[in-house]
């Protein structure tokens, strides 16, 4: 895995190539073996690289890479886990290779096929490539957005990166922060693509690539999509899709294994870490290498889970029990670790684990993305039922439900609810009950649409606390577009369709990349294997849902590596109990980031709202702790960045 950098222009070029140097070190953690740098005065190119070495570790794989003619260049960040299969190809065309990275396979794809080699490539990656004989930069990201690529372009100016703080590096880049995206951050608690925080300064979308040339804009191309819902589902039935993802599942897995480097797993003993180190077990000869995360709170914590799993599978496994020190520790670094406002506070444990793993391997395989393709948020069909119930009542009649159950006393409400829980079906069964409480009521009042009602079950600042806040309304995002786009569906291929293209590369996928890359660990995820995916969106709802509970034909397939009762839980997330921290050894820094001095001279929110917030939250009124968490993260990130 690597860190790359690069501009093109040719105002300020010295400024421009000395600042080059600064940008690189900023994303040093992203490969700490290896540095290189191209420049070309003349066409004013500047292009930068950090390297990890993790495929041929020899110096055959320094970057920037170019073909014999010096006609091509490329910094790459990330792996094509396909490459030999390609090298064989190219070879077969008469093809020589010096190395034996994927780097010179991408290279010499492209010299052979052009731009139509992407949609070979099997794997996670953001690269770019310097056509100097035709004069033309290309921007390329992997198909899911596993790795991430940032580009900034104003009056002829382009700079891209990795990683946002490397673009903060240039001089000649302007600090000016989009009101709208913060906006968008308070209620996402990320932002979506392709905004950033600052003006004039993109995501590039997954599954793309970019074009420019000095006398135009950027243009992005998708050579990839998600694929839509399809009414003609497979036909197959159940025990052969089974047997038809276990094998798409162990070859991509296997593809995986690939690596010059110690590899390993993190495990935290949910569905999908379960079933790739399943696998990856059953497809290697020595114990692999597991790493856990454990909470002392008994609701959060899931590491007894994994730790029965990893002794079944005969795992060599390792674990840390996360305190509030331990928390206390990284939360300073949280802003540097992600260089944009990021309020999910489990990005906690994931930089912690990623930690843990660091110690031992280079590389660790997880789960991510099982959730969005097998109905594994509750959110999907609870949002589906609200839907469906909702509308059989007039409005008049759910807003007199929804004001009587606002006034009952939330001290009473979590009592009740504590003692029914278990006997609760576990669709319902939900951490931060209070908050959920509040949604309901939301939705009872103002929703009877499937979009707004998914809105309120996500979003963390709804519309009108956001009005309350800074006085201003959202702006229509990818969000609202992919609603509209799907219009016709079936609600639960709908939610995890648009969670694919928003919540998943931009919230999930980069909260591990960032916290994996902070520590120079690499971070591969099997069950976003393209084809997987193409796979999965084949596979009918009432297989990914059915008996009242999610990825059913997932469990199904665990239970084939795994006895049942491993595994046959509430689904509990990787959360943290930051709401009980805020009223203790977290609230001083509460406080201070959120004081009325510091508001006062930021000029942004309302004051008094969040006052009105913060002691709703500690005397237990409410529990607020995702809402002031976003607002933390926001203030320590703005000290650290403007």
């Amino acid at each position: 895995m690597c860190g790359i950098v690069g501009f093109w222009s040719k105002k300020s070029f010295l400024e421009l190539k000395n600042d080059l140097i600064s940008a690189i070190d900023s994303v040093s953690h992203r490969g700490p073996d290896d540095t290189g740098i191209y420049l070309d005065e003349k066409e004013g190119i500047g292009l930068g690289h950090k390297r990890l070495s993790i495929i041929d570790l020899s110096s055959l794989g320094h970057q920037p890479m170019s073909t014999e003619d010096k006609s091509l260049y490329l910094i790459y960040n990330g792996e094509v886990y396909n490459f030999n299969i390609i090298k064989k190809q190219l070879m077969n065309l008469g093809e020589k290779f010096l190395s034996r990275t994927d780097t010179e396979v991408i290279l010499k794809s492209f010299k052979k096929w052009g731009i139509k080699c992407l949609k070979k490539f099997n794997g996670m990656f953001s690269f770019a490539l310097w056509d100097s004989a035709n004069k033309r930069l290309f921007l390329v990201r992997d198909r899911l957005g596993i790795k991430p690529l940032y580009y900034y372009y104003d009056d002829h100016m382009f700079i891209f990166s990795s990683e946002l703080k490397a673009i903060l590096k240039f001089r000649i880049f302007k600090r000016e922060i989009d009101i709208n995206s913060l906006i968008l951050y308070l209620h996402f608690q990320y932002i979506p693509s392709p905004h950033t925080i600052f003006k004039n300064t993109y995501k590039l979308p997954p599954g793309s690539y970019l074009v420019y040339e000095e006398s135009g804009m950027p243009q992005i191309r998708y050579y990839w999509k998600i694929p839509t819902w399809d009414p003609q589902r497979l036909e197959y039935d159940e025990e052969e899709i089974i047997k038809r993802l276990d094998d798409l599942l162990n070859d991509s897995i296997r593809l995986r294994l690939i690596s010059d480097v110690p590899l390993g797993a993190l495990l935290s003993g949910g569905i999908d870490s379960s079933l790739v180190v399943s696998i990856m077990q059953k497809n290697s000869i020595n114990p692999v290498k597991t790493f856990t995360i454990g909470f002392f709170e008994d609701e959060y914590n899931e590491a007894n889970y994994a730790k029965k799993i990893a002794h079944y599978l005969g795992t060599d496994h390792s674990e840390l029990y996360l305190t509030i020190d331990d928390a206390l520790n990284v939360i300073p670094n949280l802003p540097i670790i992600y260089d944009e406002p990021f309020g999910d506070s489990s990005s906690i444990p994931t930089f912690l684990v990623c930690s843990l793993a660091k110690q031992k391997v280079t590389v660790a395989l997880s789960g991510d993305g099982g959730d969005e393709q097998f109905a594994g948020y509750v959110r999907y069909w609870t949002s589906e039922i609200i839907s469906k119930k909702i509308n059989k009542f007039p409005l008049h009649l759910r807003i007199f439900f929804a004001k009587l159950l606002g006034r009952i006393p939330f001290s009473f409400l979590n009592l009740f609810y504590l003692k029914i829980f278990d006997y609760l079906p576990q669709y319902i069964k939900v951490k931060n009950f209070h908050d959920k409480w509040e949604k309901l009521i939301n939705i009872l009042i103002n929703n009877d649409n499937i979009s707004e009602i998914y809105r309120m079950t996500i979003c963390i600042w709804d519309r009108e606390q956001i009005n309350n806040l800074l006085s201003r309304d959202l702006i229509p995002c990818m969000y609202d577009k992919l609603f509209e786009k799907t219009l016709n569906w079936p609600i639960q291929s709908r939610l995890m369709y648009i969670d694919k293209h928003t919540y998943l590369p931009d919230a999930m996928l980069t909260k591990i990349d960032r916290a994996s890359m902070a520590v120079s660990l690499e971070v591969r995820v099997p069950l976003l294997d393209h084809r997987v995916i193409e796979f999965t969106s084949l596979i009918p709802d009432d297989l990914k849902y059915k008996n009242k509970t999610g990825k059913y034909i997932l469990k199904k397939l665990l239970q084939r590596y795994i006895p049942k009762e491993f595994f046959d839980r509430p689904k509990m997330g990787f959360g943290v109990p930051i709401g009980e921290w805020f009223r203790g050894k977290l609230k001083d820094l509460l406080l201070d980031y959120l004081s009325d001095d510091r508001l006062r001279h930021e000029g942004i929110f309302n004051i008094r709202y969040i006052n009105r917030i913060i002691n709703e939250h500690l005397f237990k009124n409410v529990n607020h702790q995702y809402r002031l968490w976003t607002l933390l993260m926001w203030e320590m990130w703005r000290e650290k960045w403007l």
